[in-house]
């Protein structure tokens, strides 16, 4: 017969057994929590290992200027992933229109069909004209300048998405440039009123952004959501709003694709764009009107007709960032395999397919690995975003870009959407304010909120905005030391 006492005891060790597993289940989910970031290194290395390994058979051998210059340009697309594309994701993300995975699965399609469809062909290899390309003595010290221009401003990238600061890469390019062609050349190489105009852009583009993004929000609080029948007025409005996005969206890329076909002009792009918006404002007339047919009159209901249009717009946010920002990025490494290849130093340069492809794949990887700090950042930690502030917010990066294109006006894609998060959050303050103070007017002296209490309430967070204020203001100088430093060691170690 069993001894009655087995069964406790039996129990017991069963009871200790699990907790045991418990606790090594702890710590195995404690390692992966810790090695996680190692992962990231890990693979990031195998990228820029690749990319060199590229280079050298594209370039039947290459010599090592090309192979350590891809190699410089991998790590700098890796940084833009894990940097830039937050600004266009962030604000779907933050309203829950889009998953993390959903967000970084179109970021990465978007961006690399923007990059090799759309990309530029052709950039300037002084990077907009910063220093004169006569300004270097030979293609060797061009090379090792442009080299240390892009390690450096992947450097000061890569310190930014540490600190959790959304920076401009085409503004770190240019402190690169910029560091690199004093160090080389000295001060009076440097093209002074480019240099003037592009720190205007860190006034123009936050401040453009902000202030049409703040307008498109007022707009549809004052035609939408301040209704009495919020649900009649969004089925004329929505389809509206979206007609403008297309004609937008259409404007920029007639520009950025049928400009390697055809030389399109101011009219030739409205004759394409406004018609198509005309069209997708007519096409979603009955697609809202369906949608809106069950939705209660609240403002929280409404947010369903902003999903499908915002998650559109971050996506050709993505793709227009790829064309535009990604031959920015592999500009130095192009100009380095044209230096190589002609043994001159040239002011206009093609960027290889495979170069596009480097920059590509770079920012792709960046975006998977390291993307998603940036992207929770943007889109929750500034300021509260649903999809209809957050859409507010990408039509106005669309529409802003456009305009000062058209305009002339040095701007900064990452300025104008993290501007434009700015504008939604402080409008929203000040309207929050107005309509506080009208409330007072009417309530009982025991009722009414405190000036005091007003002032507390606020809508966006200062750190941040003083952290992204300042690592704006110290881009271009911080990338042009650290490019100064790196072409100084450059040219000690080769000479």
């Amino acid at each position: 017969m069993d001894d009655p006492l087995a069964a406790p005891d039996n129990s017991y060790r069963w009871k200790t057994l699990d907790s045991d597993l418990n606790r090594v289940s702890r710590v195995e989910s404690a390692t992966m929590f810790v090695s996680r970031p190692l992962v990231g290194v890990g693979v990031s290395m195998v990228v820029i290992l690749v990319a060199a390994l590229a280079a050298g058979i594209v370039t039947s051998g290459g010599s090592v200027f090309v192979i350590v210059a891809a190699a410089f340009g991998a790590y700098m697309a890796l940084n833009i992933g894990a940097n830039d594309v937050a600004n266009n994701m962030g604000p779907a993300v933050g309203a829950n229109a889009l998953s993390m995975v959903g967000a970084i699965a179109i970021a990465a399609i978007c961006e690399t069909a923007g990059a090799l469809l759309a990309g530029g062909d052709v950039v300037s290899t002084i990077s907009k004209g910063i220093v004169a390309p006569e300004s270097f003595a030979d293609p060797t010290g061009f090379m090792l300048s442009m080299m240390a221009a892009l390690l450096a401003a992947a450097i000061w990238v890569n310190l930014a998405t540490w600190i959790g600061a959304p920076v401009s890469t085409t503004h770190s390019v240019v402190g690169g440039v910029l560091g690199a062609g004093v160090a080389a050349a000295g001060f009076d190489a440097v093209s002074w009123p480019t240099m003037g105009a592009i720190a205007a852009s860190w006034v123009i583009s936050p401040v453009l952004g902000g202030l049409i993004a703040a307008a498109l929000l007022s707009l549809v609080n004052f035609t939408i959501i301040y209704r009495d029948d919020r649900i009649t007025a969004a089925r004329t409005w929505v389809p509206v709003l979206i007609g403008v996005m297309t004609t937008a969206f259409t404007a920029y890329l007639a520009v950025k694709g049928l400009k390697k076909v055809i030389d399109i002009e101011l009219f030739g792009v409205i004759a394409i764009a406004v018609p198509m918006g005309v069209l997708s404002a007519l096409a979603a007339r009955p697609l809202v009107r369906r949608q809106s047919r069950t939705l209660p009159n609240e403002e929280k209901s409404l947010n369903v007709l902003f999903r499908l249009p915002l998650v559109v717009s971050a996506a050709l946010l993505s793709f227009a960032h790829g064309a535009n920002d990604v031959a920015n990025a592999v500009g130095p490494l192009a100009a380095i395999v044209s230096a190589e290849a002609s043994g001159a130093v040239q002011g206009q340069v093609s960027i290889p397919l495979w170069v596009m492809l480097i920059g590509a794949a770079g920012i792709s990887f960046g975006l998977v690995l390291f993307g998603p700090k940036l992207i929770r950042m943007v889109g929750n930690q500034i300021t509260k975003l649903n999809p209809m502030r957050a859409y507010c917010v990408a039509l106005s990066a669309a529409v802003t870009v456009i305009a000062a294109s058209w305009l002339g006006l040095p701007v900064s894609s990452t300025h104008i959407a993290i501007g434009g998060i700015f504008g939604v959050g402080f409008y929203r303050e000040w309207d929050a304010e107005q309509r506080a103070r009208a409330r007072n007017k009417t309530r009982q002296p025991a009722e009414k909120l405190a000036r005091e209490e007003r002032r507390r309430r606020k809508l966006v967070r200062r750190s941040h905005f003083m952290t992204i204020a300042a690592a704006w203001v110290i881009t271009v100088p911080a990338a042009a030391l650290l490019s100064a430093a790196a072409s100084t060691l450059l040219f000690w170690v080769t000479t």
